[in-house]
């Protein structure tokens, strides 16, 4: 790291944003973060786990409707990278209220990336997105991969995507963005798949698996994606998308049987299937071979593993889960 870089993370109640401010503070950052709530309870924010190098500064900005305290920021703080992880990202209640995601992830984020092309300090802006704005995919898929949303969420996400791209290409704008496989961690909100699998068998309650799980994804621990980020905010080619992956297919069913593997507990005990919700994505697979050849990037920590690391989280925080949301609570 250079004394001259300074983090700004927005969105940073985000389980992503929360634990990639951990990883900066882990490297020696002082980091300001930023998310439009208060700070959720600490079972849900790896930076307050351990002592770290750097800090972990909060302050409340919301994008909706603070971005002029958020120039006051920018002229206080003048960091030199701002990391975008705020976003309405939940794919199946975008549907029951499709205009608050446009309005976040199209309206606010181009007001957003329009007053960060008039601030003089600025590196780097990373834009986290998401593969979803492919739709499903065959095969593996590269950064250039034409976009095919299907759902609310998706078309909101490719909308602020092109409209950045134009900032790009017109102004300079020193943009990069990333998308990353399926994320997971210690930390996740417990309505996510991994934590809501590992909580009802901890708790003896019945998991509701969608479709009976047959949709294929890649899992990826959020440090390995923590990792990748930071090399794409200090290295990535500006214009330039960075898909962040590994290669291990596996389907929703295989990951619950093997978290459910790892407690002990039965398939057939924990889980009811359910119907396919409208739009989801049969699989989305992202060839990371970009970010591994261009920027050295390599994941480390593998699913089993990290599966165990998620259980060490949930039986370390085990109190205080069930006062935890463990439903999405929507915020227009």
């Amino acid at each position: 790291m250079s004394d001259n870089e300074r983090f700004l993370v927005l969105g940073s109640n985000s389980f992503s944003g929360a634990t990639f401010c951990d990883y900066l503070a882990g490297l020696g950052y002082d980091v300001l973060a930023t998310s439009r709530s208060p700070e959720p309870h600490s079972a849900l924010l790896p930076y307050t786990w351990q002592k770290r190098v750097g800090s972990v500064r909060f302050e409340t900005v919301d994008i909706n409707h603070d971005l002029d305290k958020l120039g006051a920021v920018l002229k206080r703080e003048r960091p030199t990278h701002v990391v975008n992880f705020a976003a309405q990202s939940m794919v199946g209640q975008s549907w029951d209220h499709p205009d608050d995601w446009m309005r976040t992830n199209v309206v606010s984020t181009v007001q957003l990336h329009n007053m960060l092309r008039g601030y003089d300090g600025l590196d780097r802006y990373v834009h986290v997105t998401t593969p979803e704005v492919y739709g499903s995919t065959d095969g593996w898929v590269r950064e250039s991969h034409p976009y095919n949303p299907s759902t609310p969420y998706a078309v909101s996400r490719a909308a602020g995507d092109m409209s950045l791209k134009t900032y790009v290409d017109n102004f300079s704008f020193p943009a990069v963005s990333t998308r990353a496989a399926n994320v997971y961690g210690p930390g996740q909100q417990l309505y996510r798949i991994i934590p809501r699998t590992v909580i009802a068998a901890m708790t003896g309650q019945k998991l509701k698996l969608d479709g009976g799980g047959k949709s294929v994804r890649v899992f990826i621990h959020m440090t390995d994606v923590s990792d990748a980020t930071y090399k794409v905010a200090l290295h990535g080619t500006p214009g330039d998308c960075y898909h962040i992956s590994g290669y291990e297919l596996v389907s929703i069913r295989q990951l619950v049987e093997t978290i459910l593997q790892q407690l002990g507990a039965s398939f057939e005990e924990c889980v009811e299937i359910g119907p396919e919700r409208p739009g989801k994505d049969t699989a989305y697979t992202l060839d990371s071979f970009k970010i591994r050849t261009e920027l050295g990037w390599r994941d480390s920590i593998s699913l089993e593993n990290g599966i165990a690391d998620c259980i060490a989280w949930a039986k370390r925080f085990e109190a205080e889960l069930p006062n935890l949301p463990s439903q999405y609570v929507h915020k227009p």
